[in-house]
């Protein structure tokens, strides 16, 4: 897939449990946990903008796109 999620990264560059994170955001340790592993294959806007609001991000610092190789 051609869309790698970063979330991980940001969540250390702002020091982050990803408990924590999924208490403010009201999404599951697991939904989240599949967030930063990159197992997922689409995310609510709604999750999105409430990743952003906590982490004080663009989404363009969780989401990055590669061209797929062909």
């Amino acid at each position: 897939m051609a869309i790698i999620l970063r979330l991980d990264r940001v969540m250390a560059d702002r020091k982050i449990s990803l408990n924590e994170l999924s208490e403010k955001v009201g999404v599951t340790n697991v939904n989240l946990s599949k967030m930063k592993t990159g197992k997922i294959s689409a995310i609510r806007f709604s999750t999105l903008d409430a990743i952003c609001k906590v982490l004080q991000c663009q989404p363009g610092d969780i989401l990055e796109y590669t061209p797929d190789e062909e």
